[in-house]
């Protein structure tokens, strides 16, 4: 089986490399396709996805993938939009919870968000008006809002969660988050066994941060999501702890949601933890679950029982140091 594999830019190569490392340690039939996008892609071949990185995702489905660099307010789009719309990977979901040994403000969150993938302001059209002003679509779609909302439902589903809340803005976007807020009423009438409820994106976010352990499942349209995960991962202990799945029925793209950190690069103080956790998704969407509980556990064990930890964890190990920690563990939990 072939995986393609994106290394990233910054800290990507070195956390891409720890984690290589612990999934072969599972001796599974993966073999992985290298190749360079986003900033390094560019300064060697003059374009931000190469055509032969395209087409390796083609010919694989999935793809596992390092944080790459997307500049600020100009340069080129962001890559990892690019193969979310080149690809329709429709459905981002991110799931937070505490992991062991890990001081956060909160205890006992365990929450996914399904994040819509593919429209909304993320579309990224924009027009000047005149010289004062710029005006940003926001397009919002019954057939996008049915397939994220029904996917978050069959989640919930699948793996005996309780809630499903819809996040919108539909008392001020009264057409555009209206139609997504009217899609999720509709659809939750299908499932009577989950709890559904919706939330105003602005009291969801305070409700979050004063009850984060009450919530389950979440879906909402893309922007909201993409702030709101970020969020999320604030009450587990950074971005660094956050994994995330872009895919539909036929690609499935696994990455870290941190950036790649360029002013660390190359120190192997890094953490690969939001990198590895992705994998383990990666696995479980290859079957291979058990194989992913035993890395998952190992990375618990590892954080509660030792003091091995990089530094955004307030530890003092390197990124490999703590790789290293984690496949000892693993052998003696197999």
């Amino acid at each position: 089986m072939k995986i393609t594999l994106f290394k990233g830019d910054g800290i990507g190569p070195e956390i891409t490399a720890e984690v290589v490392r612990i999934i072969n340690e599972l001796h599974l039939p993966i073999e992985f396709e290298e190749y360079d996008i986003g900033q390094t892609a560019y300064e060697k071949y003059g374009e931000l996805i190469p055509e032969s990185a395209i087409e390796s995702i083609k010919r694989n489905k999935v793809a596992l993938k390092a944080p790459v660099t997307t500049p600020v307010g100009k340069g080129f789009r962001s890559v990892n939009v690019g193969l979310r719309l080149a690809f329709d990977l429709f459905a981002n979901i991110r799931p937070a919870r505490n992991l062991p040994g890990v001081k956060t403000r909160y205890d006992d969150i365990d929450l996914v968000v399904f994040r819509e993938n593919t429209e909304d302001l993320y579309i990224g059209e924009e027009r000047i008006v005149d010289d004062h002003t710029v005006e940003a679509i926001k397009r919002i779609t019954r057939k996008a809002s049915e397939r994220i909302i029904k996917r978050a439902f069959d989640y919930a589903v699948k793996h005996n969660r309780k809630r499903v809340t819809c996040v919108h803005k539909a008392n001020i976007l009264k057409k555009s988050d209206g139609l997504f807020l009217a899609v999720f009423n509709k659809i939750a009438a299908d499932y009577p066994c989950i709890k559904a409820d919706n939330l105003i994106v602005d009291n969801a976010c305070m409700q979050l941060v004063m009850r984060p352990e009450e919530f389950d499942v979440m879906v909402m349209p893309n922007l909201y999501g993409d702030i709101i995960s970020d969020l999320t991962s604030g009450l587990i202990g950074g971005l660094g702890l956050l994994p995330s799945a872009n895919l539909n029925d036929e690609y499935a793209i696994f990455e870290a949601v941190h950036g790649s950190a360029p002013d660390i690069a190359g120190k192997n103080i890094a953490n690969p933890t939001a990198m590895l956790l992705s994998a383990c998704m990666m696995l479980d969407h290859l079957g291979y679950q058990k194989e992913a509980d035993l890395i998952r556990g190992s990375i618990d064990d590892v954080l509660s029982h030792t003091d091995i930890r990089t530094r955004d964890l307030g530890g003092s190990a390197t990124t490999s140091e703590y790789a290293s920690a984690i496949i000892s563990t693993m052998k003696k939990r197999s």
